[in-house]
């Protein structure tokens, strides 16, 4: 049973120049509230918090999901729908189960633990130093390779060998990852080369899922299974798809511009999270959890099947227990520069980015939305010039490592 935790400021907060009357221009930049989202600051290598970066004032904080719980989901409902149609699922009956993954990033530490967790529910998971392996595999249609083995299952008192067939990471020629695109372009190579053995794909994301599915598995009667929840996926699911993880994003979305007003005005941060506001916005701790050391706030992950899909069929829906507009008398309006790493993200534009433009006025907020181009920092930092125009800040960088391209600009 996990404990609703109430925060207190980690130090004293000068509230005269975070609540009423007070311009953005009076307050230093380093002192404006802060929140990394969706890409937690990290060493894209090692995994290690980029902790100077998540206390980077007293009002720091990251919010995104607890990636290895979702990872552990997407994985266990593979693995129960392979058991669950095992009559049908071996294609070319072979006795092995085939399945294809597409990776989003091998430096992002939510990819990193999809690609572990499914290879961990399917038995393919091999460990480095302590750790499954997560790198991409290549082509190993005969069972060679060494970063992954032949898994194995028993079902109905038969024995299957599960085998990771390919595997690599969706990065186009100009270096944005996660790629939709570069996933239909992987997923016709490797149907041409070994169509028949391809029994289930898994992706990293909805995006690259739903780009497999509509090129090849569709009409193929081949099951995929992605992550994000995204509204096409989910719909999809009446077709076909095999499902997709709920990463809770109405209530990351929530959290992300919460914590930000919290600061602004002066109040403990748990206010509407863990406790209730006086509009009565409040969550229960079943969909979130938080982390003090890490300073950070994870959404809990929901599987989204054939069983439970029509309840995810509009991602872009508030959340409703914290859909209750805040008084602007106590909450005056208050300026927030965003950014999304990549415009052209699925995710983040389709489902994320519509979250938070519906509660920035439940909030208060007025939100710049700023729209990368998945590939640089500079990108987006460029185009924050004047941060004392500001009131908070909540950024989404394109890669983990690169936290202090913005600390640094506002430290100046």
């Amino acid at each position: 049973m996990k404990k609703k935790i109430v925060l207190m400021l980690a130090a004293a907060l000068s509230l005269s120049a975070l609540s009423v009357g007070v311009s953005a221009e009076d307050v230093a930049n380093s002192d404006k509230p802060l929140v990394w989202f969706n890409r937690q600051p990290s060493n894209s290598s090692t995994g290690e918090l980029d902790m100077d970066a998540l206390t980077f004032n007293d009002n720091t904080y990251y919010v995104g999901f607890d990636a290895n719980q979702g990872a552990e989901l997407q994985g266990t409902m593979i693995k129960d729908y392979i058991e669950a149609n095992i009559d049908s699922i071996d294609r070319n009956g072979d006795g092995i189960i085939g399945y294809v993954l597409a990776i989003g990033d091998i430096g992002h530490n939510d990819s990193i633990a999809r690609t572990r967790g499914v290879r961990k529910a399917l038995g393919t998971a091999v460990e480095t130093d302590g750790d499954i392996n997560s790198d991409p595999v290549g082509t190993n249609t005969d069972g060679s390779a060494t970063v992954v083995q032949d898994g194995k299952l028993e079902i109905n008192g038969k024995e299957y060998i599960v085998r990771e067939l390919a595997s690599q990471e969706m990065k186009n020629s100009a270096g944005a990852t996660w790629d939709a695109a570069t996933a239909g372009n992987a997923i016709g190579t490797w149907s041409s080369s070994f169509g028949d053995q391809i029994d289930v794909i898994a992706s990293n994301n909805d995006g690259m899922g739903m780009s497999m599915f509509n090129a090849w598995s569709q009409e193929n009667t081949v099951p995929t299974f992605g992550y994000d929840a995204n509204s096409d996926a989910v719909a999809a699911i009446a077709d076909g798809y095999g499902g997709t993880i709920s990463q809770h994003a109405d209530v990351q979305a929530y959290l992300t511009l919460r914590v930000l007003r919290n600061a602004l005005d002066g109040v403990d941060i748990d206010t509407g999270i863990g406790t209730a506001d006086e509009a009565g916005n409040v969550l229960t701790d079943d969909v979130y959890t938080y982390n003090a050391d890490e300073r950070s706030y994870y959404a809990l992950n929901v599987a989204v099947t054939a069983d439970n899909y029509q309840d995810f069929t509009d991602s872009t829906v508030v959340y409703a227990p914290v859909s209750n507009q805040l008084d602007e008398s106590t909450s005056p309006r208050k300026s927030v520069w965003l950014n999304i790493y990549n415009a052209a993200d699925n995710f983040l534009s389709s489902t994320y980015q519509p979250l938070l433009q519906n509660y920035d006025d439940i909030l208060n907020l007025d939100v710049e939305y700023i729209g990368g181009d998945g590939q640089t920092e500079s990108n987006i930092t460029n185009r924050l010039g004047n941060p004392s125009q500001y009131d908070a800040f909540a950024i989404n960088m394109v890669k983990t490592d690169n936290a202090a391209s913005y600390t640094s600009l506002l430290s100046q």
